[in-house]
């Protein structure tokens, strides 16, 4: 990495020069919230910044580093993006252009400030997108026929709830639903005992589509703002019951946790590589120039109430069959228009190999082979105190950038 003289950056850190990713932060006991960008254990005031006449010349308004959300500045169009993003890495790195006592003034630390939610949700849509994931739980239910008949055609997809999007941190409540038991020839109204995580990747959309224009695959990167990462908490036994025929429902809608800070697109190009070539052959419109995905290793723990807890989980995010931009390629096809602040989740990410899966469903064979942690406690599904903490990095010819933690305690 190049230097950077006036903030010191931990070598743990995922937030490198490389990365300089947006959230919305308040300092403690505050509500209202603003953007900032992260720099190693410190944050960078941007409406400070633009008072310090950082932005001069730029164009944007004062309100736009004001606001509680980040869509304003999202939609202001990857070119203005680009040159925040030069100035910001120009303050960083040069001291002598701008005076000590602007660094004083538009860095705080970490540990100062609380994160908020960094984007107003307007609709959300979670993909089905991992290959090893569906054929693993297809297995569980459907063992000659994993994958049904449409899975290498199109990217599946259902509409989930914008509404429970909440930043990591935000405690989740166990839900309770119809749930028909073993024992029983009808449905009652309890408490999931079948509470699961799911490792996903988030794409904010940060340039709005017009409707009855489907947008062209190959286009379709120039509407991502930036990604986050997602655990679309589910609970299986109440998805059990419901999701014939329409898909989850209550199962699903309770909460979708992301982490606070959203890795710009421009920060995640140089990690994008090609991956396995589809078979057969996508249709026209899905089928790509130059197919890419991030290059992004995850992780999943599960901290116990009782323990210390481990990881349960690592995988990357090259497992997904269909990329992002076919994902807004199918998500339009219809003329559905996209808005700024739209998030579209990948589904869960798991590998083939053993480990990698992406959910306890995978995991511990729908229940039946439950994890096992220190001092002897097991964990089939997730139990009220336990929380689960999911990261995300990147790391490539001495370039580093990550997404921090995306992490929820279950509370009853």
């Amino acid at each position: 990495m190049g230097p950077v003289s006036r903030v010191k950056i931990p070598d743990a850190s995922p937030f490198t020069l490389y990365n300089l990713p947006y959230g919305i932060f308040s300092e403690i006991g505050k509500s209202a919230g603003r953007p900032g960008v992260a720099i190693g254990n410190n944050v960078i005031d941007l409406a400070g910044a633009w008072e310090a006449g950082l932005f001069e010349g730029l164009g944007i308004a004062r309100s736009v580093f004001s606001a509680p959300y980040l869509n304003d500045f999202m939609a202001l169009g990857r070119k203005t993006h680009t040159a925040v993003r030069e100035r910001l890495q120009e303050f960083l790195r040069h001291p002598a252009v701008f005076p000590e006592r602007a660094t004083r003034r538009l860095l705080l630390p970490m540990d100062e400030i609380q994160l908020h939610l960094p984007v107003r949700i307007g609709d959300y849509t979670d993909f089905y997108a991992s290959e090893p994931h569906a054929v693993r739980v297809g297995k569980l239910f459907r063992p000659d026929n994993p994958l049904l008949p449409n899975w290498k055609s199109l990217p599946v997809a259902y509409h989930g709830r914008a509404s429970s999007v909440v930043v990591s941190g935000t405690p989740v409540h166990r839900p309770k639903g119809q749930v028909l038991t073993a024992a029983d020839s009808r449905p009652q109204l309890l408490p999931t005992q079948a509470l699961d995580f799911e490792l996903e990747l988030g794409c904010l959309i940060g340039k709005a589509s017009q409707q009855g224009e489907p947008v062209p695959v190959d286009s379709a990167a120039d509407y991502i703002f930036g990604l986050v990462l997602v655990n679309d908490w589910s609970a299986r036994d109440i998805q059990r019951w419901e999701y014939q025929p329409l898909g989850p429902f209550t199962s699903k809608n309770f909460a979708t946790t992301i982490s606070p800070w959203v890795v710009t697109w421009e920060a995640i190009r140089p990690f994008l590589v090609a991956p396995p070539q589809q078979d057969p052959a996508p249709l026209p419109y899905l089928k790509e120039a130059c197919r890419e995905l991030p290059d992004i290793e995850l992780s999943v723990a599960i901290r116990l109430e009782k323990g210390r807890g481990k990881v349960v989980t690592r995988t990357r995010s090259t497992y997904l069959y269909w990329t992002i931009a076919q994902q807004i390629a199918h998500h339009t096809v219809t003329g559905c228009n996209l808005r700024v602040g739209d998030l579209l989740a990948s589904g869960t990410i798991s590998g083939p190999e053993e480990g990698a899966q992406g959910c306890l469903l995978e995991l511990t064979h729908n229940g039946t082979r439950p994890l096992a942690f220190e001092n002897g406690l097991m964990r089939s599904y997730l139990e009220d105190g336990d929380e689960v903490v999911m990261t995300g990095w990147c790391e490539r010819n001495g370039m580093k950038i990550g997404f921090g933690e995306a992490k929820g305690l279950v509370v009853g």
